[in-house]
């Protein structure tokens, strides 16, 4: 009769991961494999996984009677990393394997039949889980290894099979490990457009753009059918700063748990731009196995919603909730998944259905009536959200085929400029996790002060424009960015009433 083997593995729960012990027990009986502790489908297929693979790899499969447990087993498992710590669990109570031999380490990937090892969802989640709990070496695929080992502090040993996996804990044929160091490779930024000089005109459509960059403000641009405001959207990513360690490794992190990158570790910031009939669920996340959302895939990016009115109404009132709390709390009867949601929204309308109410060039053909309930689909304490509104008018036609040498001189000189600003709130609030856009009411009070004629000026025009609280501070909060744009170390009048110039259009 065998031992009882405990192998470690990890569950990913949302943003987060637990340990898993993968307990293997055999006793005489009709042979087969039963596993319990509260796994998916994924897992109840393993059992013809991991017999073909151990039986592929020239490694003897027990004819007993197998019980393979996965504690604590009121935890919900899904996924098919579990198949390699079920195979190394049945090898050990089986006696191929010495229970010291897998000690302080932490095993993930999955099965083929052959015996190699596929990458896995959540590469991220099991080396930061098993770092946490003080195990020394986690073994996962080969291909998984780049995303892992962006967690420093710990030794990622990538796998290609189970044979040499087994060669290797046996001290036969050794595998040499990665040391985890790679968030500091080069960090890379977009090399193609559209930059800002590839904009025709649109100057304080620009100096918007710039703004929102600098204090990661949520902006809505307004305008006619072709006056640029997608185009503009797309440059904000070759307008921020690249990913630090810390950001590249969470945005790894969120990519991997949703499926969407399992091998490369993300180097650029994300830009996400769903489609107007995507549902709640894609938008926010959920599902009947939570997921991340476009709102999490965005985080430390853009979320860009080309259109906005024509999103439903209720997936954009469920913006209200990330866009305030800069996460999502995915709540289900077996369970509860938080996901980071720090993303920078960037969105688009037209005036009315036709496009063109207020263009000089074309009539608008649609109604009062149509107008207003078109404007309508945007509901006050989201658009409260939005810190800038900007209206982007049409180009004439004969500037737009002027010669474009596309040297990016302006892209780079605004981009430094935007550096600049981030780097004077860093030192400002000491803090790389925070920017203007994301302080609080009490921040902008300790952080934030105001000349006497920025605070007269800002008053009279409270109390004029009707701003509701959340909006009075958003313009102190703009304010903020254009003087750190500028240079300045106080907020002037001038810069609150350019930061007022993005409230009255909404």
């Amino acid at each position: 009769m065998g031992t009882v083997a405990k192998i470690i593995s990890v569950a990913p729960v949302g943003f987060d991961g637990h340990i898993i012990e993968v307990e293997s027990d055999m006793t005489k009986g009709l042979p087969g494999l039963t596993i319990v502790g509260l796994g998916n489908k994924a897992i109840d297929e393993a059992k013809e996984r991991v017999k073909s693979a151990i039986g592929n790899s020239l490694l003897e499969y027990p004819p007993k009677r197998i019980t393979v447990n996965l504690a604590p087993a009121e935890l919900p498992k899904d996924g098919t990393h579990y198949d390699l710590p079920i195979a190394l669990a049945i090898l050990t109570s089986s006696g191929q394997l010495r229970a010291t031999d897998t000690d302080g380490a932490v095993f993930a990937g999955e099965l083929a039949l052959d015996g190699k090892l596929r990458a896995i969802s959540g590469a991220v989640t099991v080396a930061e889980t098993a770092k946490q709990h003080g195990f020394s070496t986690v073994y996962i695929p080969e291909g998984s290894v780049e995303q892992a080992s962006l967690v420093e502090g710990i030794q990622i040993v990538g796998v290609k099979d189970l044979k040499s996996l087994y060669l290797h804990l046996k001290k036969e044929v050794l595998i040499t490990p990665v040391q985890a160091n790679s968030p500091h490779a080069e960090q890379t930024t977009p090399k193609e457009g559209p930059f800002l000089d590839d904009v025709f005109g649109q100057e304080q459509a620009k100096r918007a753009i710039a703004i929102a960059a600098a204090g990661h403000h949520n902006i809505l641009l307004a305008g006619p059918p072709g006056a640029g405001k997608t185009m503009l959207a797309k440059t904000l990513v070759s307008l921020l700063p690249p990913l630090d360690s810390a950001e590249r490794l969470a945005v790894t992190k969120i990519h991997s748990l949703a499926g969407v990158l399992t091998e490369q570790a993300v180097t650029l910031r994300p830009f996400r731009s769903p489609h107007h009939t995507s549902s709640q669920i894609s938008l926010i996340g959920g599902g009947a196995r939570p997921r991340p959302g476009e709102v999490s895939l965005a985080h430390h990016g853009v979320l860009f919603l080309d259109e906005i009115p024509e999103y439903p109404r209720s997936v954009l009132e469920a913006l209200r909730q990330p866009l305030e709390d800069k996460t999502v709390s995915v709540s289900r009867a077996n369970g509860r998944a938080v996901y980071p949601a720090d993303f920078m929204l960037v969105a688009t309308m037209n005036p009315c259905p036709c496009g063109y109410y207020g263009d000089t060039a074309h009539e608008c053909t649609c109604s009062s009536m149509q107008i207003i309930n078109y404007q309508k689909k945007l509901s006050g304490p989201l658009l409260d959200r939005i810190d800038m509104v900007i209206s982007v008018t049409r180009v004439p036609n004969k500037q737009l085929l002027h010669t474009n040498t596309s040297t990016k001189t302006q892209h780079i000189s605004v981009g430094n400029s935007i550096n600049n600003a981030m780097t004077a709130q860093r030192h400002r609030y000491r803090s790389s996790n925070k920017n203007n856009g994301s302080l609080s009411s009490s921040d902008v009070k300790k952080y934030i002060a105001l000349s006497p004629q920025a605070q007269l000026l800002l008053t009279t025009a409270a109390d004029k424009l009707s701003l509701s609280p959340r909006s009075y501070f958003k313009v102190i909060k703009v304010a903020r960015t254009i003087a750190d744009l500028d240079g300045d170390e106080s907020v002037d009048a001038r810069h609150l009433s350019e930061a007022l110039q993005y409230r009255q259009s909404a």
